[in-house]
């Protein structure tokens, strides 16, 4: 299935290209050489069968003409294709990378696609394991990073499975592009659906990816009652990329995300707590809430702050009103898809604002709290710097108070305490399945979603009964080992009262330590994330 001569990773593009992206695309080579024609829809409504495929409409452009640079793929990447290479197989970065590559974007992580067998794989790197039941993958383990690696023949059967009938070769294609177009199709989304082959510098476009990249568009591959039918989680993962991207959805995929969101709850816990911490600890958390608001997927997921919107009548164009979306914001300026955070980061500030919603505090008071986790829990030492604070505070948020009087420093110190014990509170409220189940009983009136409607028609849930609840998911992924965790982050708070500030060491954040959790790193993001969003910088320089 080789298609070019290898050349390595010695040999790197320099040249740059100023063209508009829609420019550079149409130079690409198709495989018809008729750059006019850029049909989409026979692929995409191919369903186990060949009379509808024209593969005339298939694409393979050049990857230098996309601006993509091969310095941008990992190492660990790397070493796993030219390894792959070396032995004789084809080898292809496939998803969502190759999306980003062409976006100029940094890929959470890189994808590999093989035409060598698992066992293969296996014998081709010291520290590499199979994982999966249904649809088995390599993990390769590189350095620190793990690399997954899938093969044509696992997928070509995960496929097969899948089919009603067995696809047939269509004519006018060889052998090659039909297993790469099969591959391809088993895809969720279009702009997901390239495959690259780094060593030809070649691009395949089989499912219309490239003009749904252009037109910014999130669109299924098959028809999107089917294909989340087939994987509800599709509907969380094609939120999280609009989300990151910016993107919109096809007409069809977003009445299909609203007309199928209960099957969410169908999900096992891990499932749902992977893919929400893929949209709120990657950089684009307040896109992914702004979205799962506007699709009524958050009450599913998160229904006490869904409760909380719908309680100040929050509308999506709000800005900075908001505090629940102006605390991910300013965490989202922190991290990127290659720099996440733990989940036990998200989770806490998630818990930091239900207790301020609970009981709106003084500004000062939070400032003092901020500063207290920033530090490990030096509370004398913060309150010291609290006093000092200058600059003014947001006061568009309803979770903060007007300031009574002015605290003795004893009293600011014991109402940071309480703050700290509120938001361990919160936690537990936040793993409370009847306390959650109740907050939809509340505001039944979440947007984009018949959920409320429907268990309002249920007397003994209009009733406020705790005999019969409302399905819901929140307590299932934050789990009780999650929220302990969480719960040792504001441990400090209580033990701080007479200990001396140890600051962190230098002001850079290390991401690897904020990835793995460790507490010093964590409580460091926390307490610049919350500060920020109570003092905003913008603020201090008007």
């Amino acid at each position: 299935m080789a298609i070019a001569v290898s050349q390595g990773f010695a040999c790197r593009t320099q040249l740059s290209f100023n063209l508009p992206f829609i420019n550079r695309v149409h130079k690409s080579v198709s495989f018809n050489n008729d750059h006019n024609s850029y049909q989409t829809s026979s692929a995409r409504n191919v369903k186990g069968g060949n009379d509808d495929c024209n593969p005339h409409e298939w694409k393979k452009l050049c990857s230098k003409e996309l601006g993509i640079r091969t310095s941008r793929i990992t190492k660990p990447a790397k070493t796993v294709l030219n390894v792959l290479r070396k032995k004789g197989y084809d080898v292809y970065l496939v998803g969502g990378c190759v999306r980003d590559l062409v976006l100029k974007r940094t890929p959470k992580d890189f994808d590999i696609l093989t035409t060598a067998e698992l066992k293969e794989v296996m014998r081709a790197f010291p520290r590499c394991e199979i994982v999966g039941r249904r649809f088995p993958i390599c993990h390769v383990h590189v350095d620190d990073a793990i690399v997954e690696v899938s093969s044509f023949s696992t997928t070509g059967r995960k496929f097969g499975r899948k089919s009603k009938s067995p696809m047939r070769k269509p004519s006018g294609c060889d052998e090659c592009d039909f297993i790469r177009w099969q591959n391809c199709m088993q895809r969720d989304f279009t702009i997901n659906g390239l495959m690259f082959d780094p060593f030809a510098r070649i691009v395949y476009d089989y499912i219309g990816g490239m003009e749904d990249i252009q037109k910014a568009k999130v669109r299924c591959i098959t028809p999107a009652n089917t294909s989340f039918v087939e994987d509800c989680a599709r509907i969380l993962r094609g939120v999280r990329i609009a989300a990151r991207l910016g993107f919109q959805f096809s007409r069809e995929t977003s009445h299909f995300l609203k007309e199928l969101s209960n099957s969410l709850l169908r999900l096992d816990k891990g499932r749902i707590h992977m893919e929400m911490n893929y949209m709120l600890a990657y950089g684009s958390a307040e896109a992914s809430l702004r979205l799962l608001w506007k699709f009524g997927l958050l009450e599913i997921l998160l229904p006490i702050q869904a409760s909380y919107l719908v309680s100040h009548g929050f509308r999506r164009r709000d800005k900075r009103s908001n505090m629940l979306l102006s605390l991910f914001a300013s965490l989202d300026k922190l991290l990127a898809p290659d720099r996440p955070c733990h989940s036990c980061l998200w989770v806490s500030l998630l818990a930091f604002h239900e207790a301020l919603v609970e009981q709106p505090r003084d500004a000062l008071v939070i400032g003092a709290f901020s500063i207290a986790v920033h530090s490990g829990g030096s509370l004398s030492d913060a309150v010291d710097i609290a006093r000092e604070i200058s600059q003014p505070h947001d006061t568009s948020f309803h979770e903060i108070s007007e300031p009574i009087y002015s605290y003795s420093k004893d009293e600011l110190m014991a109402e940071v305490i309480r703050l700290g014990a509120s938001v361990k509170d919160a936690l537990r409220r936040l793993t409370d399945e009847n306390f959650v189940s109740q907050a939809l009983i509340q505001y039944p009136q979440a947007p984009q979603s018949d959920m409320g409607h429907k268990w309002s028609n249920v007397p003994s849930v209009r009733r406020c009964s705790k005999t019969v609840k409302p399905p819901s998911i929140q307590s299932v992924f934050i789990s009780w080992a999650l929220s302990l965790k969480v719960s040792s982050i504001f441990e400090c708070i209580r033990k701080g009262r007479n200990r001396r500030f140890v600051p962190k060491r230098g002001s850079e954040i290390d991401y690897d330590s904020l990835a793995l959790g460790r507490l010093d790193e964590v409580r460091d993001i926390f307490g610049r994330v919350v500060f920020d969003t109570v003092y905003p910088t913008k603020l201090a320089e008007q």
